[in-house]
This record gives structure tokens, sequence and C-alpha cells, in this order.
């Protein structure tokens, strides 16, 4: 085996390695905590919420392990084990045209592997989520999401890997910096497109009705300065008891959307404490900052392929025969995950950095007191573990602890 191929093997084992011991790190942290509320909460959840969510914890991450481990054997399935070359064997015989040839096998690629991990998701949503009481998905409703976002994603991103495949072969060396300029148009377009065409295909958005509610929000809104095309409410109870907001959208086509479950979790001053946060955000520029980093982000990236693409080693080290645009992507996509997963602490650091610094904004503008409450109220309806194991937020928690994230705002 060539020492590319070797050291290939290594990356990908050593990664499973440490993201198993980040899962085992996790699960050791919850169990040694199960039996007792932190200190911080026992006033505010019972024992039987915190140990549901600490049953639900766990059983999440022995999925993920199992997850994590046939990923692994698929990547290497593909790659080494000649999975990505049969593929273009089997359809170079049936196309005839380059540039078809790449974005079909692409595709294909794509949907095989979705249909491989396919198990795992469909047995975190109708066991683990149906056993705790989370899920509102039918099997119907799991396969209209399933064909619904099958065909957006074939009307979307078909045209786009034929113009991305079609720039590649023209451009010569310089390809990198055109199909930049086309991902970050494309990627401005989905935020104007997404919540006006796409999100309604797959739920329902209300206007906000409570008149009480509404004012106040307006009045909140106008402090801070922020202008949207409306509030809305969504029905997330069809697929899930889990509650949530968020902000959609730029420039005209930005709105708010409260998940009609979190609706029912708090009360007014709670859900106007928790959409001050999240104006904290719009208003510290977290969401221009971040778009600006992953452009930036992505302009590196490009380079560095446009640097790889054209070398044989690249291709043969990892299995494949066929030296081609559309193979490098592939290949190239795989050693992203892979290197990139490292990094995952410093976009982590960041990302509750920004939770922070929202968080102290919405103290500005709201009963922090109702912040709070609301946030205790989430992590219970959502069985949010109260007792996370450090390393492991280092790497998978975009936002901070409940204990770490309630004490910042208690010291406010």
């Amino acid at each position: 085996m060539p020492t590319l191929s070797i050291c290939f093997v290594v990356l990908v084992t050593a990664i499973l390695l440490l993201k198993l011991y980040l899962n085992y790190k996790q699960q050791v942290a919850i169990k040694s905590n199960i039996n007792e509320v932190p200190e911080s909460f026992a006033k505010k959840i019972k024992l039987y919420d915190h140990q549901k969510a600490a049953y639900y914890n766990l059983a999440k991450l022995k999925l993920n392990n199992f997850e994590e481990i046939f990923s692994s054997i698929l990547l290497l399935a593909f790659t080494l084990g000649g999975g990505i070359q049969l593929i273009n064997n089997y359809l170079s015989n049936l196309i005839a045209s380059p540039l078809t040839l790449g974005v079909v096998v692409i595709g294909f690629y794509s949907v095989l592997n979705s249909i491989l991990t396919m198990p795992f998701s469909l047995y975190a949503t109708f066991g683990i989520e149906q056993e705790y009481g989370f899920n509102k998905t039918t099997v119907k409703l799991f396969i209209a999401d399933l064909v619904k976002g099958i065909i957006i994603a074939a009307i979307i991103g078909i045209p786009l890997l034929y113009l991305v495949l079609w720039l590649m072969s023209i451009l010569g060396s310089i390809w990198w910096l055109w199909v930049w300029v086309v991902l970050v148009g494309f990627n401005l377009s989905i935020l104007v497109i997404y919540p006006i065409f796409i999100a309604p295909l797959f739920n329902k958005f209300k206007p906000l009705e409570d008149v009480v509610l509404k004012n106040r929000i307006n009045r909140l809104l106008d402090k801070c300065g922020f202008k949207s095309r409306g509030l809305f409410v969504m029905d997330g109870s069809k697929r899930s008891s889990h509650g949530n907001a968020y902000f959609t959208g730029i420039g005209k086509s930005k709105r708010i959307v409260f998940f009609d479950t979190l609706m029912k979790q708090l009360n007014h001053d709670e859900t106007e404490a928790v959409l001050a946060h999240e104006l904290g955000h719009f208003k510290k520029k977290h969401i221009l900052k971040q778009m600006i980093i992953s452009f930036g982000i992505t302009l590196v990236i490009l380079y560095i392929l446009s640097l790889l693409i054209n070398k044989p080693a690249l291709y043969t080290s990892l299995g494949v025969s066929t030296i081609s645009t559309y193979n490098g992507l592939i290949l190239f996509s795989a050693l992203l995950g892979l290197f990139s997963f490292p990094f995952a602490p410093l976009s982590s650091f960041f990302s509750r950095k920004n939770e922070f610094e929202a968080d102290s904004f919405a103290s500005c503008y709201s009963d922090k007191r109702y912040l709070i409450s609301g946030l205790v109220k989430m992590y219970r309806d959502n069985a949010s573990t109260l007792t996370p194991d450090p390393l492991y937020v280092r790497f998978y928690y975009s936002h901070p602890p409940a204990s770490v994230r309630i004490a910042h705002l208690e010291q406010l």
C-alpha cells in the first residue's frame, strides 16, 4: 500500500478514535451526575427531568458511536475500497459527455452515501426521539420531506454543479476564483429565496396573532433598530416537540420565526427576552461576520483544491484511477471533512463568544431574569444535559453549557 494511502487510513482512524473518545468523555460526565440535579438548577428542574435528559443524551451518544464507525468504514470503502472508481466505471459506459458524467457521478455518489447512512436518521427520529416523547413526524411526513428535499436539491444543485464543473474546465488555473464568486452569489441568493419560497414547502408560517405579544415585540424591534418583513409562527410541532426561534433571510426578506412549541413553553416576558438575545446577534453583526469568515475560508479551500486537483497522487493514493475534476471534488471534500475536525474547537469558541455577547445585549433591552427562566425552560423541555464534559463542549458546543451561561447572565 502506498505511503499516502497508509497516511489516509491513519488519519481516518485517528479522527474516528478522537470522536469516540469525546463521546466517551461526555457519557462519563452525564452518568456521574445522573442522580443529582446541579445545585444551580435544583430549584428549577426536577430530578425526573434531569434524568430524562441524561438518558436521552446517552442514547444519542450511543447511536452516534455506531454512526461514526459506519461512516469511517464507508469512507474507506468508497475510496481505498474502490467504490468511487466502480461508480466511474459503470457510469462512463453510459454517458459520453464529460460534463454530464461529472454531474451524474457526484450526484450518484451523494445519493448512495445518503441512502446508506439513512438508517441512523430513521432510528434517531422513530427510535430515540419517539421513545422520549419528542418525535411528531409520521412516516408519511418523513417520506414527503425526503422527496421534497431531493427535488429541491436537484432543481438547485444540478445547474450549480454544471456551472462549477464547466468553469473548472475552461478557466485554467484561475478557475477557483470564479467558482468562489459563483458560490458567494449562490449563497446570498439562497438567503433571500429560502424564507420566501423554500421554507413554506415544508412548514406553515402564520403571522403572530397574539396582539399583546406582537406589540411588545414591535416596541423591542424599534428600540433595537431592527426592521423585518414580519413576525411568524411556524408549525414546528408537526415534526418535533423541541422549541426554537430564529432569524432568516437578508435585506427585505428578513423575518423572525417562532416555533409554535416555543410559544407554548414561554410566557410573554420570556419570549421577549429570548428575542432580545436573537436581536443581539443582529446588532453585534455576528451573522455578517460569520458570512465573511465563511466566504474567506471557502476562497482558501478552493485555492488549495486548485493546487491539488491535477496531482495524480491525490487520486491513486485514495483508490481512484480516473483523474478528473469531479473525482477531485469528491476526494477533496472527504479530506476536508477529516482535516477540519481538529479545528472545531476554534469555531465553537467564537460561536460561544457570540452567545455571551448576545446575552449581554439582551440584558440591556429586557429583564435578564426572564431570559434565565426562559432558557431554563428550554433546557428542560428540550432535554439538554446540564453536566457536559468540558472537552466535549470545546469541540461540539456552539452555545455555552447551561450552568456557565446562567452564571454569566446572573453576573451581568
